[in-house]
């Protein structure tokens, strides 16, 4: 029983984690007092084990072993002043981060013989300096405070490459640690529900969690943000991404009642957009026209992706229309326009993964040309979903394996593989003549420090491999029939679960051998090949 009537709950859970490395000090006494401590409460006639000391001009910088979100919480046994630097990456923590959207870098007052929490932000290092000119001040602990909504992994990945199983569960951790009061794009930065960013999160949501709850919250927030006429967040591709959002969210839960609610809003969507197919049936979006970063001044390429994308908005219109039993004819005319125009892509991957993906034209060509450059987080996600099997495995431990070769445990904004020719693990002191992995690289808004490092449009590999490589696709909506395909490239054998609203399904495959399917008795599993049912 809550005696705050008119308060709001956090759903989310406070742990304590003690640090698990002491990265660098000076200046500091027992410095390891505070490793691996599990101490949160203050003694005022001191601490039985030991306590670190920094002295006037000293400081300590740890590693809380993976990243965060949340604060700190310092146990100190005298009165003093300390500057507190948050960082993603050793490097941030050591210089000046930026402080846009939360703060990274400041000075706060820590009591004697008390404890104080500060920070609301995702990290994995710490500095803490004494800006004390005479005092020495005394710890007995500095923890770092994780705020996180702590929901069931009820799906799961599993094969014969430790190097993919690793990458589904860090993207799948990614999205987690954004899932906050929303779902944010990025812990650190912006910390906003951006509605481009959020398809790939959902994707990953439905490909983990059973409670998708906070998508629906999410999904909510952004379209009473966004009145018409205007376009969410300010960018009408952005719009597009919320009707394909709402397709795939009602073709997984089946929650017709949801998409119900969203069926004045999407039907006047679909006519605005439908003013801005030419008569030719190119596709004319206003400004601000945005695919991803990388292809931010790409005219053609913008403009080949763009069509890709609005004819792909109008294809889930024409089925969420028909779902709810309106009248579908618009999205059927304007599609049947815009399937006769087919722009030239170039050599831009973004702009061929939606050409492709949406049904215009097959642009894989692009794709598996060079596939490892070229690439980005956001629009990778998409980029895997339009190339061959074997050809999406190689670029996935590559380039998502690269982030964790050089000591990401969360994906990142953006990553380009030049990057890490001559870099210095995030998880280490830049050295004289090595390129720093995050202070130096960055474009666009997320230039150096600035640059997120848990960014949940960064999460594609882990819907990919439980859809493609597991092999579990619905027949209907919410689930109540599927067909179960593995493809499994060039693995030996996968295993892994998939979330449904009758509970999981779970396939286990060989290369060679038939699919073992376990579903819940709600579900029919229809075999593909010959269009019949068959009883699990």
């Amino acid at each position: 029983m809550s005696i705050f009537h008119n308060s709001i709950r956090d759903e989310r859970a406070r742990r304590y984690v003690p640090s698990s490395r002491v990265v660098a000090y000076e200046n500091v006494v027992e410095s390891e007092a505070v490793l691996c401590n599990f101490e949160t409460q203050v003694s005022p006639w001191g601490n039985l084990n030991r306590e670190s000391i920094i002295k006037p001009g000293g400081w300590i910088l740890l590693d809380y072993g993976v990243e965060l979100h949340g604060g700190i919480r310092l146990l100190s046994r005298n009165r003093g002043k300390v500057r507190v630097r948050f960082g993603e990456s050793v490097s941030e923590a050591m210089q000046e981060p930026n402080q846009d959207h939360a703060i990274h870098d400041t000075v706060i007052e820590v009591p004697q013989n008390g404890m104080i929490e500060y920070g609301n932000t995702a990290f994995r290092f710490v500095r803490i300096d004494s800006v004390e000119n005479e005092n020495y001040l005394i710890f007995q602990n500095i923890l770092a405070v994780s705020l996180l909504l702590e929901l069931d992994w009820v799906g799961s990945f599993e094969s014969s490459d430790e190097r993919l199983n690793k990458i589904w569960q860090t993207g799948a951790y990614t999205v987690q640690l954004n899932m906050q009061d929303y779902i944010y794009d990025g812990a650190k930065r912006d910390r906003l529900p951006w509605m481009g960013d959020l398809n790939p999160e959902i994707r990953t949501i439905l490909s983990v969690f059973s409670d998708t709850s906070l998508v629906k919250k999410t999904l909510d927030y952004i379209r009473e943000s966004a009145p018409l006429p205007g376009w969410m967040n300010n960018i009408p591709s952005y719009s597009c991404w919320f009707v394909i959002s709402h397709w795939e969210y009602y073709w997984h839960t089946g929650d017709l009642n949801y998409l119900a609610e969203q069926k004045d809003y999407i039907d006047l969507l679909l006519r605005n957009f439908a003013e801005f197919v030419g008569e030719n049936g190119a596709e004319m979006l206003p400004e601000r026209r945005f695919l991803d970063w990388p292809n931010n001044g790409n005219v053609s390429g913008l403009h080949a992706g763009l069509h890709g994308l609005l004819f792909w908005t109008f294809k889930c219109g024409e089925r969420i229309l028909n779902a709810l039993g309106m009248d579908a004819s618009l999205c059927q005319s304007v599609m049947k326009r815009m399937s006769k125009y087919v722009p030239d892509c170039g050599d831009c991957k973004a702009a061929a993964a939606m050409l492709t993906l949406s049904g215009i034209a097959d642009r894989s060509d692009v794709l598996i040309n060079d596939p490892f450059h070229d690439m980005s987080t956001f629009y990778g996600s998409y980029m895997i979903c339009a190339q061959p099997t074997d050809v999406a495995l190689e670029v996935i431990r590559k380039y998502w394996g690269g982030m964790l070769d050089y000591g990401a445990t969360t994906f990142w904004e953006d990553f380009d593989l030049n990057w890490i020719k001559n870099a210095t693990l995030i998880t280490e002191l830049p050295e004289p003549g090595k390129d720093d992995l995050h202070a130096d690289f960055g474009n666009y808004c997320y230039k150096g420090l600035r640059h997120s490092l848990c960014h949940g449009w960064a999460s594609g590999p882990t819907s990919f491999l439980t859809n493609r490589i597991l092999g579990v696709k619905f027949a209907e909506a919410g689930g109540r029939k599927i067909t179960v395909e593995p493809d499994l490239g060039d693995l030996e054998f996968v295993k892994g679960t998939v979330p449904t609203v009758y509970g999981p399904v779970t396939v286990s495959a060989q290369k060679g051998s038939v699919a073992q399917v376990d579903a819940p008795a709600e579900i029919e599993v229809a075999n593909q090949r010959t269009n019949e049912t068959v009883s699990l």
